[in-house]
């Protein structure tokens, strides 16, 4: 199992399944959404993810697209798009423990900060993972 929350610690949460996948993204939305360079994602199915403690607050911030956070102190904690409705992606930033979940990829390096060496040997993509 997965646990993690934000900053403040008002929003806990635990996934109770093997995540699906974990990217590291590089799009302009993630990086203004979290203020980051790029942002560190891990996908789980939507059923095994649950609050525990506290409440998220939401924001549409493209057609399709949920991100939520922590109204208390603004920590970006998941992202939902309709496109995959049965996955949530959580930040892997807010996991108790982020070893465990490490990336598999690099996702929208179209958009990467041009200062942003990727040197660590996995996969790039310049848009979204490919798919099926």
């Amino acid at each position: 199992m997965l646990t993690g929350g934000c900053l403040c610690g008002k929003v806990r949460y635990q996934i109770s399944a093997a995540p699906i996948g974990s990217t590291v993204c590089h799009c302009v939305d993630c990086r203004r959404a979290s203020g980051a360079p790029f942002v560190g994602w891990v996908s789980v199915p939507w059923s095994a993810f649950r609050l525990v403690a506290g409440a998220t607050k939401t924001h549409v911030s493209s057609p399709g697209v949920e991100r939520a956070f922590c109204a208390d102190c603004g920590t970006p904690l998941t992202y939902r798009h309709a496109a995959f409705a049965g996955e949530i992606d959580v930040a892997t930033g807010t996991l108790d423990r982020p070893d465990d979940a490490p990336p598999e990829n690099h996702t929208w390096t179209s958009q990467k900060l041009a200062w942003v060496q990727l040197a660590d040997g996995l996969p790039h993509y310049p848009r979204a993972l490919p798919g099926p």
